[in-house]
């Protein structure tokens, strides 16, 4: 089974994270999206353990209460941060002038591709779940069925200063709520709520979105191998996006639909990803 440890990769910057399997192995790096944490990748990292790699599973920043610099500067949150964070781990992980496997998922699925495409020669291989490629999800916004746009008006409403505390009130029920709805375990939520369920944990996550704003840069297209796991029943990710992801990866690429899933897909369908998650990493051998 995972366990909790902390990695330090600077002054005020220490990391909880989930890591499963023996150190040295082929290394995984998992990075979790919003509302959610590290737990949503409990049954991955330990599959991936128990099949021969390291798996890491951190809490990100402003999640990890060791690593929460000051939300009154947006700027502690861009993307290029969060960047320098997940490679600043990998280096603390001891794998740093080795190839690793790169997962990421919503928010951290953000991040994997911009990961990707910044260091192309890093990852092994690459997987997003729920994420599409951001020129992908730029040209779906701009649709004029305005469906995608319909779909990512929540993004807005992160924005607003009092967000927080409307995703916490009545012991963040407008959060379990949405949770449960997408096919989330009580026990996930439980565990996600853990992290995110005060007001500290809950602004800082919220300041991703506020750093970027409704900016998302786009990207060149990727050349790593690349796995792309879309459920059909995303509410915040349409068909139109999701499809057009294969328009921006030039390296090996597939595309797997998970029927019925909704947005959250490693909590809702854990065995479905690993089916396909485990296969994806075994053929790009690092």
């Amino acid at each position: 089974m995972p366990e909790l440890i902390k990695i330090t990769t600077a002054p005020g910057l220490t990391f909880d994270a989930l890591v499963a399997g023996q150190p040295g192995a082929p290394m995984a790096l998992l990075l979790h999206g919003f509302a959610e944490s590290m737990h949503t990748w409990r049954a991955q990292a330990a599959a991936l353990g128990a099949t021969g790699y390291r798996a890491v599973a951190p809490g990100q920043r402003g999640y990890s209460p060791g690593a929460r610099p000051d939300t009154g500067d947006t700027a502690n949150y861009h993307i290029d941060r969060l960047m320098d964070d997940a490679m600043a781990i990998v280096e603390a992980c001891g794998y740093g002038d080795r190839r690793f496997h790169l997962v990421g998922h919503d928010w951290g699925g953000s991040i994997a591709w911009a990961l990707a495409d910044r260091y192309p020669q890093r990852p092994a291989s690459l997987t997003v779940l729920s994420r599409p490629h951001p020129n992908a999800f730029n040209r779906a916004l701009q649709m004029p069925d305005g469906d995608q746009a319909y779909r990512s008006r929540h993004h807005k409403a992160f924005l607003e200063p009092d967000a927080a505390d409307l995703l916490l009130a009545n012991d963040a029920k407008q959060l379990r709520e949405r949770l449960a709805a997408a096919g989330v375990p009580a026990a996930a939520i439980a565990e996600h709520l853990s992290v995110l369920g005060n007001k500290t944990a809950m602004e800082a996550a919220l300041t991703w979105y506020r750093a970027r704003g409704a900016i998302r840069s786009p990207l060149g297209p990727i050349r790593v191998p690349t796995l792309y796991i879309w459920g059909d029943a995303d509410d915040t990710v349409g068909r139109t996006a999701a499809e057009g992801t294969r328009d921006f990866v030039t390296a090996p690429y597939r595309f797997e639909v998970l029927p019925g899933v909704g947005h959250f897909a490693s909590d809702q369908a854990p065995d479905r990803v690993n089916e396909l998650l485990i296969p994806h990493l075994k053929a790009y051998p690092v």
